[in-house]
C-alpha cells in the first residue's frame, strides 16, 4: 500500500501543471519516502529585508537598528545581534534615538512610525515587501475617499498593525469566523476588504462570503494574499494530504507557519511543529510511509536542509 502511494506522489510530480515540484527522495526498500517542499523557505520579501540588513552591516553603518524582529526566526535574529544589529521593539524606543540606521522590517510599519522617524532625522532604510506596501497605497487611498476598512488578518500581527496605521476611515480586522459573523459596517459608505498577506486562503475566501452577505453597500474585495503565501500553502495541503507524518518548520512567532500547521493538521494528523533542528523528535519519523516537510517564509534553507537529511537517515536505517 505505501509503495503505491509513492508510486501515486511520484506520478503527481510528473503531472503538468502539479503544485507537487518539490525534492523528493524515495528509500532503497522503495516504502519509504520524504517530500521536501520547493515552497518552502524564505520567501521572496523576507530574503530582500535579510539582504538588506546584511548590506548594511558590510557598509559599516553604525549603529543598526530593525523596527521589530527582522524576521520571525529566532536563529537569524541572533545571528544579527551577534553582529551589532538591535531590535528595537516600541515607539517610546525610537523616540529615544538621536543616531543611526532604523531598517524598517518586511512586515511594514504605520505612518505615524515614518513620519517619527523623519522628525528624529534618523537615517531609514525600508525593506518593506512590496506586496504589504501595495496593501498601505490600497487603504490609504480608499479610506481617503471614505470607503470603510475590513483587514482579514491578526489583529495582534505587525503587518496587520501596520497596514492600520495607513487608514484614516473607519477600520475593522477580523481574525475568525465568529468576527466576520459578528461584523457590522459603522458607515454608509462603500466597504473595501483586504488581507493580510499571509492569510489562510480559504478562510479568507469564507469570511468574505460571510461579509458580503451582512454588508448592504458596496463592497470591493481585493485579495491581497500574495502568490508565494498561496503557493505554499497549496503545496503544503496537498503532500499533507498523502503523507503518514507532516513537519512544518519555522519560528513560533511566525504567522505564516502557525497557518501551515494549521492546514497540514486538518489534511495528516501526524503533523508536528519544529522550530529548531533540536525539535525535531526522531520519534516522529515513521519507520516507513511518507514524510513531508513544509516551512515557513521565515525558516533559513539550511535548517530545511537538516531536517530533510536526517529524516532520510533515519528511513535508510529502518
Amino acid at each position: 500500500m505505501t509503495s503505491e502511494k509513492i508510486s501515486r506522489l511520484e506520478e503527481s510530480i510528473r503531472e503538468e501543471g502539479s503544485v507537487l515540484k518539490g525534492d523528493l527522495w524515495v528509500g532503497p526498500e522503495g516504502d519509504s519516502a520524504v517530500y521536501t517542499a520547493r515552497s518552502a523557505g524564505f520567501c521572496f520579501g523576507v530574503q530582500r529585508a535579510l539582504d538588506t540588513v546584511y548590506r548594511q552591516i558590510e557598509a559599516n553603518e553604525s549603529p543598526i537598528y530593525t523596527y521589530g524582529p527582522i524576521i520571525h526566526n529566532e536563529i537569524v535574529v541572533h545571528d544579527l545581534e551577534s553582529r551589532g544589529v538591535r531590535v528595537i521593539e516600541t515607539k517610546k524606543e525610537l523616540e529615544a534615538l538621536s543616531r543611526g540606521t532604523v531598517v524598517i522590517r518586511s512586515h511594514g510599519v504605520a505612518k505615524e512610525i515614518y513620519d517619527l522617524l523623519e522628525e528624529r532625522h534618523l537615517h531609514v532604510v525600508d525593506a518593506t515587501c512590496p506586496f504589504v506596501k501595495k496593501i498601505h497605497r490600497i487603504v490609504e487611498e480608499r479610506s481617503a475617499r471614505g470607503d470603510e476598512i475590513v483587514i482579514i488578518g491578526s489583529a495582534l500581527h505587525p503587518e496587520v498593525e501596520g497596514i492600520r496605521g495607513w487608514c484614516s476611515s473607519e477600520v475593522t480586522v477580523v481574525e475568525t469566523e465568529e468576527e466576520a459573523e459578528a461584523f457590522r459596517q459603522k458607515t454608509d459608505g462603500d466597504l473595501c476588504i483586504v488581507s493580510q498577506t499571509t492569510f489562510n486562503l480559504k478562510k479568507f475566501n469564507k469570511f468574505v462570503e460571510i461579509i458580503r452577505r451582512l454588508s448592504y453597500h458596496e463592497t470591493a474585495v481585493l485579495n491581497t494574499i500574495c502568490n508565494a503565501t498561496e503557493e505554499r500553502q497549496t503545496e503544503a495541503r496537498s503532500i499533507a494530504s498523502l503523507a503518514d507524518a507532516m513537519i512544518v518548520i519555522g519560528g513560533k512567532h511566525s504567522s505564516n507557519t502557525q497557518k501551515l500547521y494549521e492546514i497540514c493538521r486538518k489534511e495528516c494528523s501526524n503533523t508536528f511543529f519544529v522550530q529548531t533542528f533540536d525539535d525535531l523528535n526522531l520519534r516522529l519519523v515513521p519507520f516507513r510511509g511518507i514524510v513531508g516537510i513544509s516551512a515557513g517564509a521565515s525558516t533559513p534553507n539550511i535548517l530545511i536542509e537538516e531536517v530533510s537529511k536526517l529524516c532520510r537517515k533515519i528511513l535508510s536505517r529502518c
